[in-house]
């Protein structure tokens, strides 16, 4: 869901690895075509993608998950790459007040789903240029934060997949670790490094 930096990236790059990828946005699937024939993934209204997908990333303004309907992601893996801006999204009270993490709160707005926060603290150059082979002691690693460990290990094994490793950054309540203002946000760290940057 979405077609602007990150959604496009991990368009291409899934398909690159062989993955059968629908791409959404609000604006419909005209709008998607140049997208669509450069990568070979299937444009789609945000029903279809999300009802025909065993996985959704939502790369989307915070602000615009509202006018998504719930019951189509039902049972779904949910990916949250996803960062919170006041100055774009307006004021999302509980997110403001730090009631909540964003994360959190798209679960809240989705309760079917299966929720995990992910690929929101790289930029999307890097997703798209800086993956590495397994092994590579230039890799970089991603923080996955979620409550439902099986939906994690999938999206731990396709953050592995896009040559990055994965670090398990723990629940959606502390998914707040890697969003923008932490010191694990666009850092490009290694394992090592972003775990301890994780409890900085």
């Amino acid at each position: 869901m979405g077609s602007g930096k990150v959604g496009g990236t991990l368009t291409a790059r899934f398909r690159e690895l062989g993955h059968d990828v629908s791409v959404a946005n609000s604006r419909g699937p005209d709008s998607l075509r140049p997208l669509a024939d450069q990568t070979g993934a299937r444009a789609s209204t945000v029903k279809e993608a999300a009802e025909n997908s065993d996985l959704v990333v939502l790369a989307i303004p915070t602000r615009a998950i509202r006018e998504l309907p719930p019951q189509p992601f039902n049972g779904k893996i949910l990916v949250d790459a996803n960062n919170y801006y006041e100055e774009r999204d307006g004021e999302i009270e509980p997110i403001v007040d730090r009631a909540i993490t964003s994360s959190r709160w798209v679960a809240d707005h989705f309760p079917g789903a299966r929720v995990v926060k992910a690929f929101n603290n790289i930029s999307a150059q890097h997703l798209g240029r800086y993956g590495k082979p397994k092994g590579d002691h230039n890799r970089i690693a991603l923080p996955v934060a979620g409550d439902d460990a099986d939906a994690k290990q999938v999206v731990e094994g396709l953050v592995d997949e896009l040559g990055f490793d994965p670090v398990d950054a723990g629940t959606l309540d502390a998914s707040w670790r890697q969003q923008p203002g932490t010191p694990v946000h666009l850092t490009d760290l290694d394992a090592t490094g972003l775990r301890q940057h994780l409890t900085a």
